[in-house]
């Protein structure tokens, strides 16, 4: 059957209209027409819709992959609603590249002793290039749905994040999940699915938003193809969905960031990583047709043949640049030209995203998480370099986190992002970066919107003073005439967060964190004897990893 592209929105190709400085995308307002949300959870199928009640599907059809029906098992233990509930990411290779369940041993044995300890839920990655890694449409949600089934039989929530982007270096990382593989022959064909920078280096951590709305996936645009896949994940899952599954995120870009991926997320991931400058992803054709279009529209051609000029290397002090210096070209005419339709298209991809999910889950019970990155190299410069290339047009003169938070907010979104173990003091000395002046920043923007928190931490470090400073940040959101709810996610549980000295740590932490009120009340539905036996399930938890 052809494939059936979305009325709304347009390409984002389009011409941009007379007049450039608009309101919110001054660009991109005349690039799209933002559709509304009062629409059908089959806006951005690639398949005809069913007739059905205002066109949501009645009684969804069975997932393809072929499994049984799931059903949910007891509800989860009641939490007191005040304090912080903390989550825990499973490992990223916890199913295989084959869809099955890697160690169920340790597994078992994992979730109990997280139970235990007063963990509120897990949070899983269900990877594009496992479910759906051999062919378009096909998917194979076997062992997400056996870790589900095993997280509820211990009283646990998920969190479930649309992972759909890559995970890992390379072949030589034990946790190396590329895209799928048809999709990967997709970018061997046509190289400008990928990012690219103005050396000519393809990214492919994840699709370029500039094919968004093309139908470049096997007569599917990447659009599409995200919300066939989340439809399906909807149907396999709709007996678990808001009583195990009471969370979706959405994976947006990079490390499932809404951002661009101006350096690798491997070296974000890496708080002590040196900073970088960071390079703008815009040398791809579709990308560069829209610049050219956007620069014609506003009678400056000159302006859309590339990226900005004199922004150097990787490392170079930002003041050695003639962009990014204090005096760049970051704020002249040109400049705000260009980082206005950057950071614009980007906000537009996330708005497709967030219509596209918001109306594939209505009514399901779950809430829906969107992530931002936290990159806080240079942040105390004047042009914010590191941020302006992955897409946050956040300067000295220019505040980029609230068109972000107005964004998720409009869509009645939780907002996830890291940086909640950093202190400024742990950065190397003159590298005016700012770990808590960013997540400052961005607690004030989410505030001013009432958008909620999840909050994540940056390192794996389980020492004290980190997850002192997780405890410190996450009074931020509370503090003052405003507040948000919070919640915690520590990222990520491997076989150090059992060893006999940090498990104790970390189990205060999570006391600490949701009040002896909530802690006590889990205990109370368990049963006293269960949580003296938390030592031990460690201990059980310790020689499986042995074979991990």
């Amino acid at each position: 059957m052809a494939a059936i592209s979305p009325s709304p929105p347009s390409s984002i190709f389009a011409a941009p209209g007379r007049r450039f400085f608009d309101r919110r995308f001054p660009l991109l307002r005349r690039c799209s027409t933002a559709p509304r949300l009062a629409v059908s959870s089959r806006l951005f199928s690639s398949r005809s819709s069913p007739s059905g009640t205002n066109g949501f599907l009645e009684d969804p059809p069975p997932s393809s992959s072929g499994g049984d029906v799931l059903h949910a098992g007891p509800p989860p233990s009641p939490r007191s609603a005040e304090g912080v509930p903390v989550f825990v990411t499973l490992p990223a290779n916890v199913v295989g590249l084959g869809g099955r369940i890697v160690n169920r041993k340790a597994m078992v044995a994992s979730l109990k002793a997280l139970s235990l300890a007063g963990v509120e839920g897990v949070v899983l990655e269900f990877w594009w290039g496992i479910v759906e890694r051999d062919n378009p449409g096909v998917y194979d949600w076997g062992g997400y749905a056996d870790l589900v089934s095993m997280a509820s039989r211990h009283g646990l929530k998920v969190r479930a994040i649309m992972a759909f982007h890559q995970c890992g270096s390379g072949p030589g990382d034990p946790c190396w999940i590329p895209l799928p593989q048809w999709v990967l022959k997709e970018m061997d064909r046509e190289p400008d699915l990928a990012y690219s920078d103005r050396y000519g280096r393809r990214n492919k951590e994840y699709i370029s938003l500039g094919c968004d709305n093309l139908p470049v996936l096997k007569g599917r645009s990447p659009i599409q193809t995200y919300s066939d896949f989340m439809r399906s994940f909807r149907d396999t899952f709709k007996h678990f969905l808001g009583i195990v599954i009471t969370e979706v995120q959405v994976g947006m870009g990079p490390a499932g960031e809404l951002r661009y991926p101006s350096c690798p997320s491997e070296k974000l991931k890496q708080p002590s990583s040196p900073p970088e400058l960071g390079e703008f992803q815009c040398y791809d054709k579709n990308m560069l047709a829209s610049l050219t279009a956007c620069a014609q529209n506003i009678g400056m051609p000159e302006w859309g043949y590339g990226g900005p000029l004199g922004v150097s290397h990787l490392t170079q002090n930002p003041e050695e640049t003639t962009f990014f210096r204090s005096n760049g070209s970051w704020n002249s005419d040109y400049g705000k030209f260009f980082l206005e339709w950057y950071s614009g298209l980007l906000l537009l991809h996330g708005e497709i995203l967030c219509m596209a999910t918001t109306a594939i889950f209505l009514h399901t019970g779950v809430k829906i998480f969107a992530k931002v990155a936290g990159i806080y190299w240079h942040y105390l410069t004047c042009s914010h370099p590191s941020e302006l290339t992955a897409g946050y047009y956040n300067t000295l003169t220019r505040d980029g986190y609230l068109p972000l938070a107005r964004l998720f907010s409009k869509y009645k979104m939780i907002l996830c992002c890291s940086c909640f173990d950093i202190q400024d003091a742990e950065e190397i000395k003159g590298s005016k970066s700012s770990p808590e002046g960013f997540l400052r920043q961005l607690v004030y923007a989410a505030r001013m919107h009432n958008l909620p928190l999840s909050g994540e931490n940056s390192g794996t470090i389980l020492d004290d003073k980190s997850l002192d400073q997780v405890i410190k940040s996450s009074r931020l959101s509370s503090a003052g005439a405003y507040e948000s709810s919070l919640s915690f996610n520590y990222v990520r549980m491997d076989r150090q967060l059992f060893d006999p000295h940090n498990w104790p740590r970390f189990t205060r932490f999570v006391r600490q964190m949701s009040n002896a009120r909530t802690f006590q009340a889990k205990l109370d539905f368990r049963g006293r004897d269960q949580y003296h036996s938390s030592c031990s399930a460690t201990e059980e938890v310790t020689r499986s990893f042995a074979f991990y």
